[in-house]
């Protein structure tokens, strides 16, 4: 989900330079500007973002895979039991939606990848961690003995009857390396925004003084394979998005209901 918002919150750095003599503002902008400069030259994937949820729970046994008259494991039929699911054949060996439980599970379908949960709100009042846990980075599962609530009213504030949310962090954090990459290129915004020499390549591409030629990479062929002529950030970006993927991978069912983002 990260990269449906920008990276919520600057990542931590380790400089690369002195700036104890900078300006904070000048260094919390050279921060800020590194860290959108880096997340999205590593494909928009590492940064994590905080977002209230109101979700629907998921149904296992409203029967809208099949007939009216519900899924084929109801009734007396002996197991086990040819089933379709998904586009696939199962043999059920007891009355449950899930191949490995046979037992009801209540769940709720949240975008991935979940990092962590923060709070999970019924009714206006916080669950206790214990209630639930997180399956295969999307999935909260009620641990409790509880079930979702069937119904969520969107009109109300998460803090009524008749609603609940779930409060989670998205996406990824970032990898070791990270910290130096961005010290590395924040004290080149530093430096240019202070009016210092900085490393950030221009567009010149030889230099003659004294008899010496100096040649520098072209700046434009640089950006554009996604590099930036500084050694530590473009060796982040080479091992995290070797193939310069502009955002993460995402798949999308057009059939899919949506979870509602309270407030957004």
């Amino acid at each position: 989900m990260t990269g449906q918002f920008g990276p919520c919150s600057d990542w931590p750095v380790q400089w690369t330079c002195d700036v104890a003599t900078l300006n904070p503002a000048v260094t919390g902008v050279a921060v800020a500007a590194a860290t959108e400069t880096l997340w999205g030259l590593s494909g928009q994937r590492f940064g994590l973002c905080q977002v209230t949820l109101r979700p629907c729970r998921r149904e296992c046994y409203d029967g809208s895979f099949y007939d009216d008259f519900g899924p084929p494991w109801t009734g007396a039929r002996p197991y086990p039991q040819p089933a379709l699911i998904g586009g696939q054949w199962f043999n059920l060996t007891c009355g449950s939606c899930s191949s490995c439980s046979c037992g009801t599970v209540s769940e709720a379908l949240l975008p991935a990848p979940v990092h962590s949960i923060v709070e999970v709100k019924i009714d206006g009042t916080p669950l206790v961690t214990g209630a639930y846990r997180v399956d295969n980075n999307r999935l909260l599962v009620r641990t409790d003995g509880g079930q979702w609530p069937r119904c969520n009213d969107l009109s109300k504030a998460d803090t009524e009857e008749d609603t609940w949310s779930v409060t989670a962090r998205f996406g990824e954090e970032p990898p070791e390396g990270a910290a130096l990459a961005l010290g590395e290129l924040a004290c080149q915004f530093a430096k240019a925004a202070n009016g210092q020499d900085c490393r950030l390549p221009a567009g010149v591409q030889q230099l003659v003084r004294q008899g010496v030629t100096i040649s520098f990479p072209d700046v434009g062929e640089l950006f554009q394979k996604g590099r930036t002529g500084l050694y530590l950030v473009d060796a982040f970006i080479a091992t995290w998005n070797p193939h310069g993927l502009r955002q993460r991978s995402r798949v999308y069912r057009v059939d899919q209901p949506t979870v509602r983002r309270a407030g957004t």
